[in-house]
């Protein structure tokens, strides 16, 4: 692939320092060259980014460009290995640089200390070689989709949730498969939980993170046979990789300029996608329901035991999510809410949703708790 740069010979001292890139043939010294001179842009210094920006640096990457606009955060470091306890109160591009300045101090490191939008995405994007998406919600996903096909760059996707993962290369050729392709609508953002939400297995985003880094080396280099119409998904708990082949849509192409991607990715409403009217309550309305009749109340807590025993409503009932869509927690809340109304919560409303969804499919009706527990604790008696 062409590089942004022009063409450097190394020295005596990153000879030494790439002596095991260089003696694989696939490499060797012209390979490490390209290194050298290419540029990459990587959007998002969490899980994934963090082994991506580590492994790219090592590697001998000559510029990098970071965007990212969060600070570091105690719950970050179960897996988010770029940052220490040193870093916390940090933006992470700063953080980040720091670390990749003591892995190699020949990097070039830009950083954006910004949003990743619509008005400055192509600008930012323009300058790098390939672009590598870890970015954890879809309206920045699109966004970064789009960008790439508008600039022609290859896009090195990367997502993970719990204990699975996925990775993928888009728009690497001009018959190549892009985002869009792999999810041509969005999902309603209510029924998709976060990560704080739904936890993930901290070593997840590693594995997925390592192996866009590997794409981005073999792409840059051009060896080997990047994952061009291919899906790659990881599950940690069975050790398992699977591939699925992604075929190109040219109606997916079509794309000329950026949208407002968060208007975008709320256009599909909850009720389209469940299939049914799910009644919602606020914790306002709640809290003065249960004063009046609590005991013509169920109020079922579908989020994990840890999370229940952390905070909870006083007088709920845990079911966690998953025993629900199992199937073996229906006949007990079918006997629960013979004589009772049903509301369930969670930590923001979105698995209460897909609880309630499930439970429509067996005639069991409920009603949404908005906000779920972090409105409940906000809202004042």
């Amino acid at each position: 692939m062409e590089q942004s740069q022009s063409k450097a010979n190394l020295s005596s001292e990153e000879i030494a320092r790439y002596a095991r890139h260089i003696s694989l043939p696939e490499i060797g010294i012209k390979g490490q060259e390209k290194l050298k001179t290419s540029s990459v842009a990587c959007i998002g210094t969490g899980g994934l980014g963090s082994p991506l920006l580590i492994y790219l640096a090592a590697a001998g990457i000559g510029r990098i460009g970071i965007v990212d606009f969060d600070v570091v955060e105690y719950s970050n470091l179960q897996r988010q290995i770029i940052h220490t306890t040193h870093s916390i109160g940090l933006l992470k591009t700063d953080s980040a640089k720091q670390a990749i300045r003591k892995i190699n101090p020949s990097c070039r490191v830009d950083l954006f200390n910004q949003k990743l939008t619509s008005s400055n995405a192509l600008e930012i994007l323009k300058a790098y070689d390939v672009i590598c998406d870890c970015s954890d919600n879809f309206p920045t996903r699109y966004l970064i989709n789009d960008a790439c096909l508008i600039l022609n760059k290859p896009n090195i996707y990367g997502s993970i949730a719990r204990f699975e993962g996925q990775v993928s290369v888009f728009n690497l050729k001009e018959d190549s498969p892009n985002y869009r392709d792999l999810i041509p609508i969005p999902p309603p953002q209510e029924l998709i939980p976060s990560c704080s939400e739904a936890g993930v297995m901290g070593i997840l985003p590693g594995i997925i993170g390592t192996i866009q880094a590997a794409e981005a080396i073999k792409i840059i280099t051009n060896i080997g046979y990047p994952l061009n119409g291919r899906i790659l998904i990881f599950n940690a708990l069975k050790m398992q990789f699977k591939e699925l082949t992604l075929k190109s849509n040219p109606e997916n192409k079509n794309i000329h300029k950026l949208i407002d991607y968060k208007s975008f990715c709320s256009e599909i409403s909850v009720k389209d996608e469940v299939e049914c009217d799910i009644e919602s309550i606020s914790v306002k309305e709640l809290k003065v329901l249960l004063r009046q009749s609590s005991k013509e109340m169920l109020l079922i807590d579908v989020r994990n035991q840890d999370e229940y025993h952390q905070c909870s409503i006083t007088g709920s009932l845990l079911i966690p999510l998953n025993s629900i869509e199992s199937g073996k927690a229906i006949d007990e809340i079918k006997i629960l809410t013979a004589k009772k109304n049903l509301y369930v919560f969670c930590k923001s409303g979105k698995r209460s949703l897909l609880a309630l969804k499930h439970l429509n499919k067996f005639g069991i009706r409920g009603i949404n708790i908005l906000g779920g527990i972090d409105a409940w604790n906000s809202e004042k008696n």
